[in-house]
């Protein structure tokens, strides 16, 4: 199961997580992790998508703890339903979701962790990629965010 912050603007509209830019990019480290042909499901801590316009464009705001209190009803309802074998926190928003306001994502990524939802592994969301300042730091926080991923095929591969 794969558990990123809220919906962006593409998802929103679409009314499906990662069908943007930032699901391209996961769709490319699945692939490298060797996960493209997992089973998975995929959805967001925050069901909302919380921004402000500016222009033309609508703007991702963080979500704030409120908010994803409020959603919290349903992720674990969803974790409940599917019972995933490995949860995969994409991001901070997420991580916080999991495991609680002490997980960091820099710090704890590429790490599984036991909490009430099972085994929960830290790492990046993909949006952070698409951020990088230039295509150097893109193509090293990929990597990374690959190295991540093949900690959790390592870990399901445990699991079997």
């Amino acid at each position: 199961m794969l558990v990123g912050e809220q919906p962006g603007d593409q998802e929103d509209k679409a009314g499906k997580p990662f069908v943007g830019p930032a699901g391209r990019v996961l769709e490319d480290a699945l692939q490298a992790a060797g996960l493209a042909a997992t089973k998975r499901y995929v959805t967001n801590a925050v069901k909302h998508f919380k921004w402000e316009p500016r222009g033309k464009r609508r703007i991702h705001l963080k979500p704030n703890p409120a908010q994803l209190l409020a959603c919290q009803y349903w992720l674990e309802e969803e974790i409940e339903f599917v019972k995933p074998k490995l949860v995969v926190a994409l991001g901070a928003t997420a991580a916080r979701a999991l495991l609680g306001s002490t997980a960091r994502v820099l710090r704890d990524r590429g790490k599984a962790f036991t909490s009430r939802f099972g085994e929960v592994l830290v790492t990046v969301h993909p949006s952070s990629i698409l951020r990088a300042p230039d295509a150097d730091a893109r193509k090293a926080a990929m990597a990374a965010f690959v190295l991540d991923l093949k900690a959790a095929a390592k870990y399901l591969r445990t699991q079997r």
